[in-house]
């Protein structure tokens, strides 16, 4: 068995030279699946979470069916709430549902905390799943304290984030200590992967783009950085940032302590290189959307990525969102054969 963390997915992330650019789906395990959807029939979404085995299949499901050079763990960015001991849950069609929306002072001191008991499955999947994937590396998922922070405020998804932002505004020590509670559970939940064995861990920020740079640089980064150094002292597992409409918050996102930027669809790769330090790999950034066009198509927009990706100290191939539902896992097959056997002649063409 390889070492994961000598694999060409995290050497992409250290900014290392690589034979072949790697490529892994965010959403790459899930509804675009007829064997995911066959797994989940009559499961709900939170208790498939916690359910070791199924954890373990769903998350090798995309691997076998893409040969991606990596796997993302299968979870939900508001697992850890759940399993702390919040009241929600996700309603089909809504998204997470908050029973006790957390707007004050007295809702922060009542939120838990999380203790590695409570994820004990999702530690127990990773294990799993290090031995099943044989070298394949296993990515880490958490979300991001504002995002939890807003699906927590507004009681469930929301487009405008009104109350959110009231709270940041009108009450800046309430938010802050919300933020940092959300923090730790973050974290709490990214270690416990990683000490079960996860090569490198993703951020995510759903809702980030939301904000205005000097917004996210006052309510948001500390916190951010807060999650992202906590697993700075694991050496050898690559930090990943992402978030969606985050342009204008790229260099911000770096400042966190992200080894990785993900960057979405809005953006054009080398763009987004020249608003990043120099020592940070970027992570992207084809529309999901271009799944469903002709092959030309795709063909043309993936080697595009791929070209402007060669600008960046390194580059990991991905969505710049996650996979569509209604994505025909053929074509995400054929993009994964097409990303290696391009790549793979760029780096021969550059010597």
């Amino acid at each position: 068995m390889s070492d994961p963390a000598e694999s060409v997915f995290v050497r992409a992330c250290r900014g290392q030279r690589t034979p072949w650019t790697p490529v892994w789906f965010m959403r790459q395990a899930g509804r675009s699946l007829p064997e995911y959807r066959a797994l989940r029939e009559g499961v709900g979404m939170l208790e498939s979470c916690l359910r070791a085995d199924l954890v373990t299949e769903i998350t090798l499901q995309p691997v076998r069916r893409y040969g991606v050079d990596a796997a993302i763990l299968f979870s939900d960015i508001v697992l850890p709430l759940k399993a702390a001991g919040v009241d929600l849950d996700i309603k089909p069609g809504v998204g997470p549902v908050v029973a006790q929306p957390i707007r004050r002072a007295a809702d922060v001191a009542r939120l838990p905390d999380l203790e590695p008991d409570d994820v004990q499955p999702v530690a127990d999947a990773v294990r799993s799943l290090v031995t099943e994937l044989r070298g394949t590396p296993l990515i880490g998922f958490a979300g991001a304290p504002f995002t939890l922070a807003s699906y927590l405020v507004e009681s469930g998804p929301s487009r405008e984030h009104a109350r959110t932002k009231a709270l940041m505004y009108g009450d800046e020590p309430t938010w802050h200590a919300l933020a940092e509670r959300l923090a730790q559970i973050a974290l709490a939940f990214l270690r416990v992967q990683v000490q079960a064995g996860a090569s490198a861990v993703q951020l995510f920020d759903s809702w980030a783009g939301a904000l205005s740079a000097a917004d996210y640089a006052r309510y948001v980064l500390p916190h951010s950085r807060t999650v992202l150094e906590g697993i700075r002292h694991f050496a050898d597992v690559p930090r990943i940032h992402f978030g969606v409409n985050t342009g204008e918050l790229l260099g911000l996102m770096a400042d966190a302590g992200a080894d990785v930027v993900g960057v979405d669809w809005r953006l054009p790769l080398d763009e987004a290189v020249r608003r990043l330090p120099d020592s940070v790999a970027v992570q992207g950034n084809l529309d999901p959307a271009v799944v469903f066009a002709p092959w030309p198509a795709v063909l043309e927009r993936t080697r595009d990525v791929l070209r402007r990706g060669t600008t960046a100290r390194g580059h990991v191939f991905n969505l710049g969102h996650g996979v569509l539902p209604d994505s025909d896992p053929d074509v995400l097959a054929r993009i994964v054969e097409l990303v290696h056997e391009e790549s793979a002649t760029q780096v021969q063409d550059a010597g």
